[in-house]
C-alpha cells in the first residue's frame, strides 16, 4: 500500500491529548494509525514523549509501550540534519526541525508559541479543529 501524501508532524501536546483525552487530537491520530496520514517524528521528539508521559501522566504509562510500538510502527521517524532557531522554546525548534526534515506539510499542535509562527518553510502550524478542517474539506475527497 503507498503511503499517504499528506505528512504532519504531532506535537507532544497532540499525542498525549490523543491518547489520553480522545476528541480531535484522537481523530487525527486514528487517520496515522489508519494510513490516512503519514506523521513524522523525530527520536527527540519520540524521548521527550516518554518523558512527558512518565512525568505527568502516569495513568498513561500503563499503555505507553503499546503506543510506543505503533507509533514506532507507522510514524515516519526522521533525524533532523539542520538546526532551527526560530522559536523562543527549544523543545518547539524540535518540533520544526522533524517536519523540515520529513517535508511535512503540516505542523499539528496546541501550543500557542508554535501557533503564533502559523507557517515555517512551506509547512502550516495549526491546532486540531483547523486541520480537520482543512483536511476533510481538501484531501480525504
Amino acid at each position: 500500500m503507498a503511503k499517504p501524501s499528506v505528512k504532519v508532524v504531532l506535537d507532544t501536546n497532540i499525542l498525549i491529548s490523543a491518547v489520553g483525552f480522545g476528541g480531535k487530537p484522537h481523530t487525527i491520530f486514528e487517520l496515522t494509525l489508519n494510513d490516512q496520514l503519514t506523521a513524522v517524528t523525530s527520536p527527540i521528539l519520540l524521548a521527550e514523549l516518554a518523558d512527558v508521559v512518565s512525568k505527568r501522566f502516569s495513568v498513561l504509562a500503563i499503555t505507553f509501550k503499546d503506543i510506543d510500538r505503533e507509533i514506532r510502527k507507522k510514524f515516519q521517524i526522521v533525524e533532523p540534519q539542520k538546526s532551527v532557531h526560530l522559536a523562543g522554546d527549544e523543545s518547539d525548534n524540535r518540533v520544526l526541525e522533524a517536519g523540515e526534515a520529513g517535508n511535512s506539510q503540516f505542523i499539528i499542535t496546541g501550543d500557542q508559541h508554535l501557533l503564533k509562527i502559523k507557517k515555517y518553510k512551506d509547512m502550516l502550524l495549526l491546532d486540531p479543529a483547523e486541520f480537520i478542517q482543512i483536511f476533510l474539506g481538501s484531501y480525504a475527497n
